[in-house]
């Protein structure tokens, strides 16, 4: 961490006496599997068992004014990112030099290059994003990156709020719920899916999830599922992997997506996202069968492409952005969010780029073209990494200046954790969800309809909570 990093002031004074800690830790743990914060165990997995999903005890503190700034922003990203993804020259040249050396982007653009040719026979598409920030050492948020496929935690995000509410009263601080944001995220996440819906018009056909072959965040998946159907009970929702797609999917005579007889009118995928997903050509061509139907896709496989790292670091360019944004306040407001980034193609500026992570590798990460937590480079691991890359290979990567973020102080509640946990340094990730639905020149719906926050040691680099490294969270806002 930076030698400069700031201490935020804690919800609460800290530290709790060890009869008090303890006696709301086991009251938390169990509000939390009572309510759904949970998941299966990766390493004693059961079907039919379930475990909390890690959580801070009390919420993590936030900067009010920044909270609200990537709030307000949140419609303005969904354009942004509905135009790049509707934009193929741009997607296509952005990502050339990615295509040649990375397999897994190669075999999305194969697709998308099929449909582009044959005509994409859905126009409409729906987006459920997620864009993710850190606060740097002068608490201004600055974007880490933004997800366009399997944006999760929207539904167990939506009951940390209440949890905290409970533990904070339990603790004798109800005066601090007042600053605790409201978080509809589940609502505002499934209702975009039924407006896609509504929009097709098939009244008997299903909103089909995709999925893995083994869920470990079901309950956050089953939230959305069990949402529409309380909320929408007209409305079916199937799951079904690549897998059986594959074996079971088919067109029908007007492009319509059949499974087992079923059509599918909206797809989510919360699968897909990394090459694990697809097992062999099976699995991809179940994902060219979706996008070569009528189904409203989310994502489509342009939208797919355009939540790349290779992206989000060209959109950072100069001039970039008024590509796709006219307004001159709208694009300073977006570049304010945006902190270093860096191609490493094979020419000057990626030479540059490598001699600069090379020279200072504790100021950067190094990204490659995958979501799902776990990937990244930091720090020292950099030059090791640098030299083990081809010039070639290096184009599937970006360099990214780190961020600097202050810290809070807080327990970490895990699965088989200490007893009593220890105070400890944390960080925070604030994510901010986004729906927009419409086509290449036309958005019928765009809204901003929720957050999540994950925060991890601040000794740790990942912060990924389905991939074992953060907690759940919610933040607490401080001016």
């Amino acid at each position: 961490m930076c030698a400069t990093t700031k201490m935020l002031q804690s919800c609460i004074p800290f530290p709790l006496d060890d009869a008090q800690l303890m006696d709301v830790v086991e009251k938390a743990k169990d509000w939390a599997i009572m309510h759904g914060a949970a998941m299966r165990s990766k390493q004693d997995f059961n079907p039919d068992a379930l475990q909390f999903a890690p959580f801070i005890l009390t919420p993590s503190s936030f900067p009010r004014k920044e909270f609200q700034k990537a709030v307000d922003l949140q419609p303005l990203l969904n354009e942004l990112i509905h135009a790049v993804a509707h934009d193929s020259q741009f997607l296509l040249s952005t990502l050339s030099s990615t295509e040649k050396v990375d397999d897994f982007t190669r075999s999305l653009i194969t697709i998308y290059r099929a449909v582009l040719s044959e005509g994409i026979a859905q126009t409409v598409t729906l987006a459920l994003l997620r864009s993710d920030y850190l606060p740097n050492f002068s608490d201004a948020i600055k974007q880490v990156e933004i997800n366009t496929i399997a944006s999760s935690f929207g539904g167990i995000s939506t009951i940390m709020t209440p949890m905290h509410s409970y533990i904070l009263t339990e603790l004798g601080e109800q005066n601090k719920l007042v600053n605790l944001p409201e978080n509809n995220a589940l609502s505002g996440l499934c209702d975009a899916m039924v407006e896609a819906w509504k929009l097709q018009a098939r009244p008997s056909a299903a909103i089909l999830f995709i999925v893995e072959d083994v869920t470990y965040n079901i309950c956050d998946q089953r939230f959305h599922e069990f949402y529409i159907r309380k909320t929408y009970p007209h409305v079916a929702v199937i799951r079904r992997t690549l897998t059986q797609i594959s074996q079971t999917g088919k067109l029908g005579t007007g492009k319509e997506l059949l499974i087992d007889g079923t059509e599918a009118s909206v797809v989510y995928f919360r699968a897909g996202y990394e090459p694990g997903h697809y097992y062999g050509q099976a699995e991809w061509d179940a994902r060219l069968l979706i996008e070569r139907s009528l189904a409203i896709k989310c994502p489509s496989i342009q939208y797919h492409l355009a939540g790349t790292k290779k992206v989000q670091q060209a959109l950072a360019k100069p001039n970039v952005l008024r590509r796709f944004v006219g307004d001159e306040t709208k694009i300073e407001a977006i570049r304010d969010i945006f902190t270093g980034l860096y191609s490493l193609d094979q020419d000057e500026g990626g030479d540059e780029a490598v001699a600069l992570a090379l020279a200072d590798p504790e100021r950067f990460v190094l990204k490659p073209q995958r979501e799902g937590g776990g990937n990244n480079v930091y720090g020292e691991d950099i030059p090791a990494a640098l030299k083990a890359m081809s010039r070639d290979e290096r184009s599937a990567w970006i360099l990214m200046e780190r961020i600097f973020p202050p810290l809070s102080t807080g327990y970490m509640i895990r699965p088989n954790g200490p007893s009593p946990p220890p105070l400890v340094k944390l960080v925070s990730e604030l994510g901010i969800f986004g729906t927009i639905i419409g086509s290449k020149d036309t958005v019928l719906y765009n809204k901003q309809v929720g957050h999540m926050l994950r925060t991890k040691l601040s000794t740790s680099n990942e912060g990924g909570v389905a991939a074992g490294s953060g907690a759940l969270d919610s933040p607490y806002l401080i001016d």
